[in-house]
């Protein structure tokens, strides 16, 4: 469909000229081609020149690469004359009267964002400062704002229509209610006849379903929460965020509804309550912080319109405490130890109060009086991290770091502050040099000590028994002076012939002749006419040692090994003066040891005899047995009374033996 001819004189156009040449098109050459059709003024071409000149370097100074038209009013007899142009720059800007628009690029302070179907509104970004502008000011020197917007996806932009739901209010331009086709860009410009200024925003017009509630039964919010901070302990009273603004374009009060953890008023207790369009708060408490919601219901020409906000109220420390800094490190007296060409770190760490007026807080290090963006020396760096946050007051540490610490380092001043908007505090840290340890020595001596522990275990590992018989040479004390017992070793074995001639020959022949101990052999020392087992048990009580012989055909049940051994245990239980050792003669299996003999295996040393190999005096089974038996001072050849008193108890052991031998042959 074509579009409507305009009419001459319509709206927006300059009046006809009664004197119209038909030689119009030619005057404009560099100006007009066909590629569009619109109304051509013939005999304006100043004012035509000046229209374009303006719609031109708008157009420029945005960037966009698009067409222009425009429409005049041209020939005689009030006949609209229509032909096919394109509007270019003109070749000769210095005659245009209109200024060069200044272009601040798009704002900083980002897009705004609203949910489809909530009224919303947009701040011309040139009166963010008012110091620069000031709508007022603008307005009394012949300014005008216009409104222009590019639709996402588009890069044509069009002109804004004020209309019922496109409203614009001094510096505001709002849309009542926003729908999806809004997205995009805004351009508001500010122009007179002496200066042109202009900057774009965005707007981005979300569905509900695009945006996530922070909770499951929480209304969606397109905008960011707005920060609310209420001392513990004390009141405050919450308006929602822009309601001011939807009071000035709505025809009645506007009504506010208020929710906190998906539920509205009234809330659990008497702490909080709604008052009017706010929210008040009498005690605050620590659960009482989170997002609360707020919903702007009101009316416009008709039209009713809403908008939801979030406010995160925080609950910080209560005003009477004290908001003065404190240093908590380095104490007054404090020294930090440092080392030569190392590097060194000093730490200072203080509590920094919250100050609702003006939050903002430093801590610092200062070298001779200096911070550290004004020393040369790139050996010093710091660094601040948060170690605690207590409703807002924060424990903050500043760590100093100190590349190849040198020694002219000790001679300066190393001072640390902290300061918030009500005091400051200084502290400095004293420094000592601490004294370094050779190392290389150190890891000599380290190292000789480890060889040294290595070499000493395995001379213990190889030869402890040597080590253990030299310690009991020199240290140990001989048992004659401590007790009263007449003999070091008693030894039971198995009456049989082989267990008696290992016994008799090689047993007792070595403990006596070579050590010089005392031994007691029943069959040998025992006097006739006694009891055997009153005798047993008084040569086993009298006894250092009762040294079992363990063979197979020891300990049968009845005999008078079993006796013995039993004397053994039970005085090693009671006295703890008799010690049992049990000499493996030939092995022997364990289910064929009678019970007594079983518990003492587990419990007692065991040294085995491993034929020819245990006869040399210098085998390991001599050596582990002297480690068992009594320490003798003087163990070559006994010598001394005990001797010869030894020796003549066993004379007459032997004769009584002898004696018994013959009754019982001559019988």
């Amino acid at each position: 469909m074509k579009p409507p001819r305009p009419r001459c004189g319509s709206a927006g156009l300059p009046a006809p000229d009664p004197g119209c040449s038909s030689r119009g098109e030619d005057r404009f050459p560099a100006r007009v081609s066909e590629v569009g059709r619109v109304p051509f003024a013939v005999n304006q071409p100043v004012g035509l020149t000046r229209r374009l000149s303006a719609w031109s370097t708008f157009t420029n100074r945005t960037g966009l690469k698009r067409r222009l038209t425009t429409a005049v009013e041209s020939g005689t007899s009030g006949v609209c004359r229509s032909v096919l142009v394109e509007v270019l720059v003109p070749s000769e800007p210095s005659s245009d009267p209109y200024p060069t628009c200044y272009d601040w690029g798009e704002s900083n302070e980002g897009a705004v964002s609203v949910l489809e179907g909530e009224a919303v509104w947009l701040s011309c970004p040139l009166f963010s400062h008012p110091s620069v502008y000031n709508y007022s000011s603008t307005q009394s020197a012949g300014h005008n704002l216009f409104w222009y917007q590019i639709p996402e996806g588009q890069d044509l932009e069009q002109p804004i229509r004020q209309s019922s739901r496109l409203s614009k209010q001094r510096e505001r331009l709002w849309l009542l209610p926003a729908r999806a086709e809004d997205s995009g860009q805004y351009i508001c410009l500010l122009r007179n006849k002496s200066s042109c200024s202009k900057i774009a925003m965005g707007l981005k017009v979300l569905r509900r379903d695009q945006v996530t509630p922070a909770g499951s039964c929480e209304p969606p919010v397109a905008t960011l929460p707005t920060p609310a901070l209420i001392p513990l302990q004390e009141g405050k009273t919450l308006d929602c965020p822009d309601l001011k603004d939807a009071t000035s374009m709505s025809d009645s009060p506007p009504t506010v509804s208020w929710s906190h953890k998906c539920k509205g008023p009234p809330f659990w207790n008497s702490d909080r309550e709604p008052w009017g369009s706010s929210l008040r708060f009498y005690t605050m408490v620590d659960h009482y912080q989170g997002l609360y919601y707020c919903t702007v219901h009101f009316q416009r020409g008709g039209r009713q319109l809403n908008f939801t906000r979030a406010v995160n109220v925080t609950a910080i420390n209560p005003t009477r405490m004290s908001k003065t800094p404190v240093i908590l490190h380095p104490h007054a007296d404090q020294v930090f130890q440092v080392k030569s060409n190392s590097r060194a770190a000093l730490a200072c760490r203080a509590t920094v109060p919250f100050v609702v007026d003006d939050p903002s807080w430093d801590v610092w290090w200062t070298v001779d009086g200096q911070t550290l963006e004004k020393l040369s020396d790139q050996r010093f760096s710091q660094s601040n991290r948060v170690l605690k946050d207590d409703h807002m007051d924060l424990t903050v540490e500043n760590l100093l770091l100190i590349q190849d610490f040198r020694s002219d380092d000790l001679r300066r001043r190393f001072n640390c502050s902290v300061k918030n908007a009500r005091g400051s505090e200084s502290r400095r840290a004293l420094l000592s040099e601490e004294a370094s340890l050779p190392s290389v020595e150190l890891g000599c001596g380290l190292g000789v000590t480890l060889v040294l522990m290595l070499l000493l275990f395995v001379v213990y590992h190889v030869f402890w028994l040597e080590l253990l018989l030299l310690y009991r040479s020199w240290f140990g004390t001989d048992e004659r002076f401590t007790d009263e017992k007449d003999f070091d070793v008693y030894i039971s074995y198995a009456r049989n012939g082989e267990e008696e001639q290992f016994v008799l020959n090689t047993l007792r022949g070595v403990l006596e002749n070579e050590f010089g101990y005392s031994v007691c052999i029943f069959d040998r020392d025992s006097l006739p006419g006694g009891t055997i087992t009153d005798e047993t048990l008084s040569f086993v009580s009298r006894s250092r040692r009762l040294l079992v012989v363990v063979s197979p055909g020891y300990a049968s049940r009845g005999s008078q090994a079993l006796l013995e051994l039993k004397a053994g245990l039970q005085g090693m239980a009671l006295g703890g003066h008799l010690r049992v050792i049990l000499v493996q003669y030939k092995p022997v299996q364990r289910q064929d040891l009678v019970r007594e003999l079983r518990k003492a295996q587990v419990a007692l040393a065991l040294v085995r005899w491993q034929g020819e190999k245990s006869k040399e005096l210098s085998s390991r089974f001599w050596k582990r047995l002297r480690v068992e038996l009594p320490m003798r001072r003087g163990t070559r050849k006994g010598e001394g009374a005990s001797g010869t008193e030894g020796a003549l108890l066993r004379m007459t052991s032997q004769n009584s033996t002898n004696s018994q031998t013959g009754l019982i042959s001559s019988a």
